[in-house]
């Protein structure tokens, strides 16, 4: 038998690291059915039941204002899971049993894992357990989850009693507890009328109970509205006086569906409007915020009675609010930023020398064995130049991108990524962006190792749309984990000496260049106003060391198979281009660089080397960047093929940095082009995908392909020719 548990919670309220702590291993992500939002699901077994979990996105209300929140509620709804696990925040109990209340209120099944029982107890913080389980007649566990599995199989148990014991009542869920909350005689007296005239329409009436479809009309909630728009399902079927065929093929009783459904809304919306110009009039007030101080005044109420007792001075300042004094400091603040970030590509770059010599000696004794082993021909061509030096050259720096993982899990974890975003609020309102533009560029890459496709996602939490497409066009600036290895491999040939300090201004640079488009944007082509910027900051926490490891792992892997897929299918065809047609026979094609300049690939780089050059690339740059288009970790892999093939020596088998450091055309200045080039060029094909899906237009995925390229190009341009007026 098995059985579905749903986690929901608020973010930062340790759901995730619950859900670690339950699955263990054996969990896989993927995405929801139809939408881009990650979904996370794994299983555990007690006795002889077997649990499915879902961890659902976090979220602070059942009214669906992101894509997250729909998805959270759509799955709650639709496939009714037979328990629902609220993960509450012990150390802010108020907050969190917001979302309880309207769990219960929505007729689901509850089980609540009162985490963070550790912070609560240092802010001198008792809570009753048994006293608010009773009150709110739901199984309240205490759990520790960063902390193993304190609490784990606590919670594990009682949800077994709550399945058992519905499977010998021959339930199909756990007994739902009716929580009916008095909204006050106004609104009471309004949702009853708007409950009738649910129930004469049959509104959705399968799915939610009557009440909370009422509230969220109440609320104003733009996605039970648009339903109820489109609603067509009649309660009794009213036929015309002439039909004698199906109500469905007759646009006599179309049309009296339609005008049935239209007074479905107007009736609700005339109750809505009467019942805000009332309180309008008498208090200033909207139904949706009336209904949220009654909620919260309905917590205070029942914390009040003995469930939560303080035992210190409820005004001092937290540990957490004395380290935000500094870290968060208008002046230290920032500097305290760049030492992190300068400090982690410190240790990433030192720290990972081994890991990576033994990765790269790796591959070349594989090149070695292979090219002794193979005679001279297309077959070894293949495997050498083109699966080995085009993905061995991208999977070189899996040490180097798992270091860097690990420091950004741990700034993830500890909870200062949310500051990063409260201190870049002030200067992203100078550029014409919104607070909340922060942690997509983060995820984008801002720090490093991001992916641009779910920082375009996470523009969906911006409400202006204005703000939301500028941050959609700037966030392909970030430094995505794409993009790292070609930095990566140019810093350790031409800058060994300055790797961490480079890596640092490589980052600088794109945050600079991403607020100067975003401005030129909103100066120009999305004029409007900055919207203001409210954030929840988390307590800082230690991160424990299961989690940093599987939040690296997790991203590692997805580079590791990516590099296994999608770069080595990418690196064949490249190889193919690279290789065919050959020249022809009155060409002396002994020279490996000539053959490849006759090849399909060799054409097109040399065809617009006439312009390239002017930033330092030549006809072999053009075809790995060419390439990147598809994936930037392509450019490395095509850079390790093209030189590879262009070999005056094949059996010397040495890394492609060595093979760079010896190109007389390839110096330092050419590098720093390329870096540049590479920060700001064309978005990878997906994430071009992903940007005309979100911004609701083509439009503005090729504008994004032109003008990043253009603005790429120019700068590169302007720094390869004024460093070589300078002599560089």
């Amino acid at each position: 038998m098995q059985t579905t548990i749903a986690l929901a919670g608020n973010p930062n309220a340790g759901k995730t690291t619950l859900f670690n702590a339950l699955t263990g291993a054996h969990q896989h992500v993927g995405n929801y059915p139809g939408v881009t939002v990650e979904k996370k699901c794994g299983a555990f077994t007690f006795n002889d039941k077997t649990f499915n979990v879902v961890d659902l996105p976090g979220t602070y209300s059942l009214t669906a204002y992101s894509l997250e929140e729909v998805v959270a509620r759509d799955f709650l709804a639709i496939e009714k899971p037979d328990i629902v696990v609220n993960i509450v925040d012990a150390s802010n109990l108020e907050r969190n049993l917001y979302l309880s209340l309207q769990l219960m209120e929505m007729g689901l099944p509850v089980c609540i894992a009162l985490n963070m029982m550790d912070v609560a107890q240092k802010r001198g913080i008792t809570i009753d357990i048994e006293k608010l389980s009773n009150l709110l007649g739901v199984p309240v566990i205490p759990t520790i989850a960063r902390n193993g599995r304190k609490g784990a199989a606590e919670l594990v148990e009682a949800l077994y009693k709550m399945v058992d014991r519905n499977h010998k009542n021959g339930d199909v869920v756990s007994p739902i507890i009716n929580i009916n909350i008095s909204y006050g005689i106004d609104i009471d007296s309004a949702l009853l009328d708007i409950e009738k005239i649910i129930c004469d329409y049959s509104f959705m009436t399968d799915k939610y109970p009557t009440r909370w479809i009422a509230l969220k009309f109440m609320e104003n909630d733009e996605q039970i509205i648009q339903l109820a728009q489109k609603h067509g399902e009649l309660f009794e079927r009213v036929l015309c006086d002439k039909c004698l065929r199906d109500p469905d093929s007759c646009p006599a009783c179309q049309q009296i569906s339609r005008k049935c459904d239209t007074q479905l809304m107007q009736k609700v919306a005339q109750i809505v409007t009467r019942l805000t110009q009332h309180l309008q009039q008498t208090a200033s007030t909207y139904p949706e915020a009336v209904i949220a101080d009654q909620r919260y005044g309905y917590i205070r109420s029942l914390l009040r009675q003995g469930v939560i007792t303080h035992h210190y001075d409820q005004n001092r300042l937290e540990t957490s609010d004395k380290i935000d004094k500094i870290l968060t400091h208008r002046l230290f603040g920032p500097l305290f930023m760049g030492a992190i970030l300068y400090a982690m590509y410190y240790f990433t770059f030192n720290y990972s020398e081994l890991p990576v010599s033994w990765v790269e000696g790796f591959f070349g004794l594989l090149a070695s064995v292979i090219d002794n082993f193979l005679s001279d021909g297309m077959l070894k061509s293949l495997i050498v130049s083109g699966i080995i030096d085009g993905v061995g050259g991208v999977l070189g720096f899996v040490p180097l991108i798992m270091f860097m993982f690990f420091f950004i899990a741990i700034l993830e974890d500890s909870g200062y990524l949310a500051r990063v975003a409260f201190m870049l609020d002030r200067v992203f309102r100078i550029f014409g962006l919104h607070g909340s533009s922060v942690m997509p560029f983060i995820i984008s890459g801002g720090i490093a190792g991001g992916c641009a496709v779910p920082g375009i996602m996470a523009t969906r939490t911006l409400k202006s749309p204005k703000e939301r497409l500028a941050t959609l066009l700037t966030v392909p600036f970030m430094n995505c984990g794409a993009k790292l290895p070609i930095f990566l491999l140019l810093i350790a040939a031409f800058f060994q000496e300055h790797r961490a300090l480079l890596m640092f201004l490589i980052t600088i640079t794109a945050w600079i260049g991403a607020l100067l488009a975003a401005k030129l944007f909103r100066s120009t082509i999305i004029k409007g106003e900055s919207t203001p910027f409210v954030m929840e900051l988390p307590p800082y926490r230690l991160p424990t060391i299961k989690s940093v490891i599987i939040h690296t792992w997790e991203r590692t892997w997805q580079y590791i198979k990516k590099a296994g897929t999608v770069i080595l299918g990418i690196s064949v065809i490249l190889w193919a281009m690279m290789t065919f047609p050959a020249p022809p026979a009155n060409v002396d094609n002994s020279a490996p660089e000539t053959a490849l300049k006759y090849s399909i690939a060799g054409r097109i780089g040399s065809s617009i080397e006439g312009i390239t050059q002017l930033a330092g690339f030549d006809w072999r740059i053009n075809i790995a960047l060419l390439g990147g288009f598809a994936a930037k970790e392509v450019i490395v892999s095509t850079l390790g093929t093209a030189y590879s093939l262009s070999d005056a020596d094949p059996k010397e088998v040495d890394t492609l940095e060595q093979r760079l450091k010896s190109e007389s055309n390839f110096g330092p200045l050419t590098a720093l082009s390329l870096i540049l080039f590479t920060m700001f060029y064309a978005p990878c094909f997906v994430s071009v995908v992903c940007l005309s899906r979100e911004s609701g237009s083509w439009k503005w995925g090729l504008f994004s392909v032109f003008f990043n390229t253009g603005f790429a190009f120019t700068l590169s341009v302007i720094l390869y020719q004024t460093g070589s007026l300078m002599g560089f």
